[in-house]
């Protein structure tokens, strides 16, 4: 009887063990479930910018200097103490006031082409994160730079068939190392009409004015309609006389070789349709047109020269926010959209394998760092898109990824730029401890009180010392694929920043400077 009743209390007490091991186990799994990618649950739309990231608030203030530092024409309020004045007479020889816009890089050509692109990622940086940047107090410097661009880009573009895409000489000014306030070379125009068309660069113009005409639409409304006018105009020179530019002007390829206007078409016609909800817009790029140019279904890079991975972004916010029938009509771009974020998701089954071993997206070794910084661009974007949307989550080939999964893309990418990399470099000028001290950058590497010519500025070129002078915010060119990082002002592959991939530095460190809900209508 004793051993009967020991054995029932035996098993008693392990049935409860049992019992309470599967409560255990079933929490545990449940807990796992919650905290995996393939997360049923949305998670908690964002309200207003919630807790500042100080690492990207610090980052971004630098980050918007540069626009300072590559300023042409009457500098007003000017922060760059070892800047001025310079290129006021640009434009001269057509009777235009072409003296604003940016320098290029570390040259001193404006270059229409990734000027304009420049100043649509700015726009878009600003209309998707305005609030974000103002918490930050960078929204109005954004806009005031950005106004530098589009000024110029108004001024560039006289009469509907006409516009100047270039200020200055590649051979002549590469010819001298010199700073622009003091530079002496001739600076002819180079422009496109009907006859030499450039359906690229005007297209790539179209968008920039559209989507800055969002921008400035409340605080500014006849600005926005101007600006709103010209990217009309300009759309349908684009669009009625096809060509690329760099074919009407053989030239300009050896820097700024267009590869196809088609994805310039589209992205223009999409932000002439968020400015305008005009549907002929819409029907443009959701018929022939998107049939002929879209590449759907085929993942591609965005960059200056192609906007298909952007296009698809900025199109599937109809599908997130818009009517049921716009939806539709823009499914297919919303659907290559997706496919580009699983090649971006290091776990995806569809990863890209163009990653360092440290997981820096690269693909180039000439300003390497264009990519994974639009890549994770375009990660937040559509991230803030599913959250804002309540959509919990996207499939890549049966895998399921949640906003968090592309966000800690966005992360480890911004993360490694400002220093988290095998170098243990910042390669953001001016952030961090250790930064580049050799930037390719002719203003930064002469000093304020030098006086040089066209030719024995070039002393300054090859001197071993530091630049004296800092280009703050710069963005330089970056890694080599073996992660490595030669600082030498000789060495333009590496260490030359460019006034785009500022734009899109922006943008990225504006989307993770804090968390908000994103704007469902830019109207």
């Amino acid at each position: 009887m004793g051993e009967k009743s020991r054995s029932r209390g035996f098993c008693g007490w392990f049935l409860v063990l049992v019992i309470l091991g599967l409560i255990a186990g079933a929490i545990v799994f449940a807990v796992k479930k919650k905290s995996s990618h393939s997360d049923d649950e949305p998670a908690p739309v964002p309200g207003p910018p919630g807790a500042i990231v100080k690492k990207y608030s610090d980052a971004l203030k630098i980050a918007m200097k540069f626009f300072d530092v590559q300023k042409s024409g009457k500098l007003v309020d000017n922060t760059i103490s070892w800047r001025g004045d310079s290129g006021l007479k640009d434009g001269t020889e057509a009777k235009l006031d072409l003296s604003k816009g940016m320098y290029d890089a570390g040259d001193h050509i404006k270059f229409g082409f990734p000027m304009a692109f420049t100043a649509t990622v700015l726009s878009w940086s600003i209309l998707e994160y305005g609030d974000q940047m103002d918490v930050v107090g960078q929204l109005d410097p954004a806009k005031d730079s950005l106004k530098w661009i589009t000024d110029y880009l108004i001024n560039a573009h006289p009469s509907e068939n006409v516009l100047y895409i270039q200020v200055g000489d590649p051979d002549i000014d590469h010819a001298c190392w010199d700073r622009p306030e003091t530079m002496t070379g001739k600076r002819p125009l180079t422009m496109i009409n009907a006859s030499f068309p450039g359906t690229d660069v005007a297209a790539e113009t179209a968008a920039a004015m559209a989507s800055a005409s969002l921008v400035y639409k409340k605080t500014d409304p006849t600005y926005s309609d101007l600006l709103l006018k010209h990217a009309e105009e300009l759309f349908s020179f684009a669009d009625e006389h096809r060509g690329l530019y760099s074919i009407s002007i053989p030239k300009v390829q050896t820097y700024y070789n267009s590869t196809g206007y088609g994805d310039e078409l589209l992205w223009a016609a999409s932000w002439l349709y968020h400015a305008t909800e005009d549907e002929t817009y819409l029907n443009y790029v959701s018929g022939d047109n998107g049939k002929l140019y879209a590449k759907w279904g085929s993942p591609t890079w965005f960059s200056w020269d192609d906007k298909h991975a952007a296009t698809q972004v900025l199109l599937s916010r109809l599908n997130f926010f818009g009517s049921q029938g716009v939806s539709k009509s823009v499914q297919v771009y919303k659907k290559t959209a997706e496919a580009v974020m699983c090649g971006l998701i290091p776990e995806s089954p569809t990863a890209t394998s163009s990653r360092t071993d440290d997981g820096l997206i690269w693909v180039s070794e000439w300003n390497a760092l264009q990519h994974p910084v639009s890549s994770a661009f375009l990660a937040s974007l559509y991230s803030d898109y599913m959250l804002t949307s309540r959509t919990a989550k996207f499939s890549c080939s049966g895998e399921t990824y949640t906003p968090a999964d592309l966000r800690n893309f966005a992360k480890s990418q911004a993360d490694y730029v400002l220093g988290n990399n095998p170098m243990k470099m910042s390669y953001l000028v001016g952030y961090g401890g250790k930064f580049p001290q050799y930037v390719h950058h002719r203003g930064a590497s002469i000093p304020v009180d030098a006086t040089t010519n066209c030719k024995d500025g070039f002393k300054w070129l090859l001197s071993t010392k530091p630049n004296p002078n800092i280009a703050y915010g710069a963005l330089v060119g970056g890694p080599f694929l073996n992660e490595s990082y030669v600082d030498s002002r000789n060495n333009s592959m590496q260490g030359e920043p460019s006034t785009y991939n500022s734009a899109l530095v922006v943008g990225l460190l504006s989307s993770l400077v804090t968390t908000s809900s994103a704007l469902q209508s830019f109207t």
